[in-house]
This record gives C-alpha cells, sequence and structure tokens, in this order.
C-alpha cells in the first residue's frame, strides 16, 4: 500500500507559498472589515476535525457574503497566485480546510440565504453557507425535506465539496444523485453555472458532477440546486440489539437484498453504546444494535418493519424498542450523530483518526469482522458506527497526538482495512473524501493513469494551482 500521507503517516508535508504584502493590503482595501489577520480568526480558520495537529494556520481570512466577493477575493488571489482555502463550518474529517501552503481561508458561512423553494418542481436553491439543519427548518412548513444527513450539521457548499452522504443514504443517495446545479467562481474569478432545475440533462459534460466531490480543487461553489422531497406520511424509529456484530450485519444484508426500502440502518458496536450512554444520558443495552427508520404510509411502514423483525429474530435480534413520536425519534437519532464526541470525550485529550471504507454490500461481514478483529487486538481505544444498508462503516481509532506510537498503529490499522476494502472492490472513502489523508489510498484505488487524468483536469481549470493546493493528489506549479 502506499503510504496514505507523506514520510511517516505524522503530519503532511507542509509547503508554505510566499504571501505578498501588497495581497494582504489589496484584500483590505476591497473587503475592509470582511478581512481579517488576527490570529485567533486565523487559527480558527486553521483547523478542523482531522487528526492533524501543529499546522500553521492561513495568512488571511476573508468572509464572502454574497458571489461578487468570492469572484473579487479569487482575482486578486489569483493575481498574486496566492492560495484558497473555501471554509464552511470546519466540520471536515480528511484535513480538507487545512493551510499546508498557506494562503487566504475564504469563509462562506455567512452567506446562508436560501434563495427560493420551488415546491411544486421538488427543488431548492441555497447559498453554499447554508446548514443543512437550517434547511429543513425553512422546508418543515412546505411538508418537504432535504434527506442527506451527515450527522455534523455542515453546510451545504461543505456537503457538495465532499460528497457527502450519512445515514439517510441508503434509501435517498448521496449528494452526488441529489444536486441539480450549481453556480462557481472558477481560479480566474469567472461565475459559471452548471446544469439547471431540470431532473435531467444530456447536454454537454456534466459539470455539476465533475465540482461535486471536488473538494475545493477546482472551484469555489457559491450557489446549490438541490433535490427536495415530501416528509413521509409515518416514520417510526427502532432500536435490535444483537448478540453480535456479525448477527446485526448479517440482518443488514438480508433487509437490502430483499429489497426492503428501509430508510435508515445504522450499526453501533457496545464499545459506542456505552460511550453514547455514558455521553447522552441514555440507557440503551450495551451490545451490538441496529438503529432503523422506516418510511411511508402507516400500512407500509408497519410492513416493513415486521419484515425487519422477522430478519432480526432469525439472526438472534431481540425484540424492536420503538421510537414512534418526533421526540423519541430526534434523541435517538441525536445519540447516534453525536457519537463521535461521545468518543471523543471518553479518552480526555485525545485525537479521533477516523476510517471512512465502503465496499459491496455482500463483501460487509468479511470486511468488517476482519477489521473489528484486528482493531481489539491492538491497544489503541476505538469506536465503531456504519451506516451499512449502503456497505459505509468507520473506525475511529483514538489515539493520544502526542504519541507518536500510537498513531503509527492507528495508520497501521488503518492501512489494512483500505487494503482490504480494495481487495473486496470497495473503496477507500465513502463520504468524507481524500484531503490530505487518503492522498496514497486514491492511488492505490484508481491506479496513476487515473490520478494522472485527475492532474490534467486540475492543470486546465486551475494552472497556478491555487485552489484548495496539497489536498487530493500532489501537485507541483512548474
Amino acid at each position: 500500500m502506499n503510504a496514505p500521507i507523506p514520510a511517516s503517516h505524522l503530519a503532511p508535508e507542509i509547503k508554505p507559498r510566499h504571501i505578498p504584502a501588497e495581497f494582504i493590503d489589496e484584500l483590505k482595501t476591497r473587503f475592509g472589515d470582511q478581512c481579517s489577520t488576527a490570529l485567533a480568526v486565523r487559527e480558527q480558520h486553521g483547523r478542523d476535525e482531522s487528526a492533524f495537529v501543529s499546522i500553521p494556520p492561513p495568512s488571511v481570512v476573508v468572509f464572502a457574503k454574497n458571489t461578487l466577493d468570492i469572484s473579487d477575493a479569487v482575482r486578486i488571489a489569483e493575481r498574486f497566485s496566492v492560495p484558497i482555502i473555501p471554509f464552511g463550518v470546519g466540520s471536515s474529517l480528511e484535513g480538507h480546510l487545512l493551510a499546508v501552503q498557506g494562503g487566504m481561508s475564504l469563509d462562506v458561512s455567512q452567506m446562508n440565504k436560501i434563495l427560493s423553494i420551488n415546491a411544486e418542481d421538488l427543488t431548492v436553491t441555497v447559498q453554499p453557507g447554508t446548514t443543512r439543519m437550517q434547511l429543513n427548518n425553512e422546508l418543515k412548513s412546505t411538508g418537504l425535506f432535504f434527506p442527506i444527513d451527515p450527522g455534523a450539521d455542515a453546510s451545504i457548499g461543505g456537503m457538495c465539496a465532499t460528497r457527502a452522504s450519512g445515514t439517510n443514504a441508503v434509501r435517498y443517495g448521496t449528494m452526488r444523485e441529489n444536486v441539480l446545479a450549481l453556480e462557481v467562481v472558477n481560479a480566474k474569478g469567472e461565475i459559471i453555472k452548471t446544469g439547471t432545475r431540470a431532473k435531467k440533462s444530456s447536454a454537454g459534460y456534466d459539470l455539476t458532477r465533475l465540482f461535486v466531490g471536488s473538494e475545493g480543487t477546482l472551484g469555489v461553489i457559491s450557489e446549490i440546486t438541490l433535490k427536495i422531497y415530501p416528509l413521509p406520511e409515518a416514520i417510526s424509529a427502532a432500536i435490535c440489539s444483537f448478540p453480535s456484530i456479525e448477527s446485526a450485519v448479517l440482518t443488514t444484508i438480508q433487509i437490502i437484498q430483499m429489497g426492503i426500502p428501509i430508510a435508515r440502518v445504522e450499526l453501533i458496536d457496545k464499545n459506542t453504546v456505552r460511550m453514547v450512554n455514558a455521553h447522552t444520558k441514555l440507557t440503551l443495552s450495551e451490545q451490538p444494535l441496529l438503529l432503523m427508520e422506516f418510511h411511508g404510509s402507516p400500512d407500509g411502514v408497519k410492513e416493513q418493519a415486521q419484515s425487519v423483525q422477522e430478519i432480526a429474530h432469525e439472526h438472534g435480534g431481540e425484540d424492536f424498542e420503538w421510537a414512534s413520536t418526533p421526540e423519541e425519534r430526534t434523541r435517538l437519532w441525536s445519540a447516534r450523530h453525536n457519537a463521535y464526541f461521545a468518543a471523543i470525550q471518553s479518552r480526555p485529550g485525545c485525537r479521533a483518526i477516523s476510517t471512512d471504507t465502503c465496499v459491496p454490500i455482500s463483501r460487509l461481514a468479511d470486511c468488517l469482522l476482519k477489521s473489528v478483529e484486528e482493531t481489539e487486538a491492538s491497544s489503541i481505544p476505538f469506536f465503531l458506527v456504519g451506516h451499512v444498508g449502503d456497505g459505509n462503516f468507520h473506525f475511529g481509532y483514538l489515539i493520544d497526538p502526542n504519541n507518536p506510537s500510537e498513531r503509527e498503529t492507528a495508520e497501521q490499522l488503518n492501512d489494512k482495512l483500505v487494503a482490504r476494502a480494495l481487495s473486496m472492490g470497495g473503496t477507500c472513502s465513502g463520504e468524507h473524501g481524500i484531503g490530505l489523508h487518503k492522498m496514497g489510498f486514491l492511488i492505490d484505488e484508481a491506479g496513476e493513469a487515473a490520478v494522472d487524468m485527475m492532474r490534467t483536469i486540475k492543470v486546465a481549470l486551475d494552472p497556478k494551482n491555487i485552489m484548495n493546493p496539497g489536498k487530493i493528489f500532489s501537485f507541483t506549479t512548474k
């Protein structure tokens, strides 16, 4: 396997570029109070939720309020060949926001307007700083919702950039399937449109899909048009505990292979249940469990649940514990979404190295169980959660950031896991993206020729390599 990051996994390669004083002066002239060089502001924009530490912050932060602000900031940066790192809410897990070559953090969090809701067409258009929860609160009165739910209250722009998915993906798909159109500011500062509100198109290259998942390396997303869906007539959530992870996974595989249209099916191992109970003051049985949700008509939900309960019983699962009211469901899903923070708090001062593999559903049990065996045999505390309905699962290795041995052990576990997933036809990243951490894994997965083709696209669209440089693959300006 290629090393996922240069050298010894301990730090990304840092190559700061010269940032001319004239560049900062021009930004301050154009943006005034929207431009900050204060150390506290720069440090806030120079870290994310990844395990990387001690990375220098960006030289300057610009707060964009509209598309013209983005365009002007990019034009100034392009003229001085200064890197641009788009910033939403800072919830990235793979180092996407780190200024490894210095430069300008372009904060779009104040661009958080919902521009139009087209209920008849089931579309909505938003600015990139709009968050997932904000959007759904606004949609609630229309009887519609946006289903992509990565857990964190991420910005829609960031979710597009990393091609996010989350707990509802087994039924509703990922960001790739739910973005219809984009407005993007390219590396020259030009404003371009990709796609339309129409549900399909065969007009030219699919530039929308090119930018969805590009991690800020090709342009800055300034506007997004999304698919939205009617709220289901009935929603029920259920917990089912199992005697082993294997029995829970086999239940999931059978649910999917039988075509039962379950909306969510999440795996939580007993370690994580214990952490969640302590953090959220719940009393869940400390066994592996599936947290499931059923959407549809009242009769349809009942039929789905009965079918799944029968499958679970075949594999030793207990009777369902139900959460039918919105308050009960919210409490359960809040516990699931807070699993990461529950785990971090279980070992004060730790950082989490998070894995993100996804495999074909038929290989889920083989991949996950062997990985559990390896992780339990290590000395590293961990948590395990998974969107197992689509073959995606996450280990979180809880390491002391000042202990190189622990980090190296965690990275070795991750190497083995990714190699196993790739050998089974899977991917190194189901939803978090490549960022800094998985550049070597991308080569293992796609091959040198495919990554070279990605570089060719990057060179064509961003010849000065100013758009979030140092992410996805190495690229050296000639």
